[in-house]
């Protein structure tokens, strides 16, 4: 079995997302446990819209981590709070819609992951998925991870893109 701590939990990759017979992921959780999950989710998204870079921020667990669209983009929240100020210092950050989302969590209900279809003005589809973690009966984000899905049928083409932009940075 594969481990990875995840905002000072020590989660077992097959036991605590739920493989077959593992028995460890909530299959029922109190509905005010994944209200809140919303709520922390969707008051993030409302901050960057509203460019409110501290609320934005405090909904972070202190050792989170931003991977953005980008391969180069891993960021912990105090270098991802430099890349974003300039945006927030603005007025407008960036808007992001949650149009689906799916939660689970740990069987202990400490741990929750998530996977949401992102509506974005500069991004068009994108997906968030992630961690939380809940810290003293508050639920942060431990990671949250941005990205642009892209159909198989382009797959082949784009493949084929970042290996010709990536050769030429070289």
């Amino acid at each position: 079995m594969l481990f990875q701590l995840v905002g000072g939990i020590l989660l077992g990759s097959l036991g605590a997302f739920g493989s077959p017979g593992a028995g460890t992921a909530r299959t029922s959780v109190p509905a005010r446990d994944e209200k809140a999950v919303e709520a922390v989710l969707d008051g993030w998204h409302a901050a960057a819209a509203a460019a409110d870079e501290t609320r934005y921020f405090d909904r972070f667990a202190p050792e989170g981590v931003f991977l953005g669209t980008d391969a180069t983009e891993r960021w912990t929240v105090e270098e991802f709070r430099r890349y974003a100020h300039p945006h927030f210092a603005k007025g407008k950050a960036w808007s992001f819609r949650a149009v689906s989302r799916h939660v689970t969590f740990s069987e202990n209900g400490a741990v929750a992951w998530f996977d949401e279809a992102l509506d974005t003005p500069n991004l068009g589809p994108a997906r968030g998925s992630g961690v939380l973690v809940k810290i003293a009966g508050e639920w942060k984000i431990a990671q949250y991870n941005l990205s642009i899905p892209i159909p198989n049928e382009l797959a082949k083409d784009f493949k084929r893109r970042i290996e010709d932009y990536l050769g030429g940075r070289k």
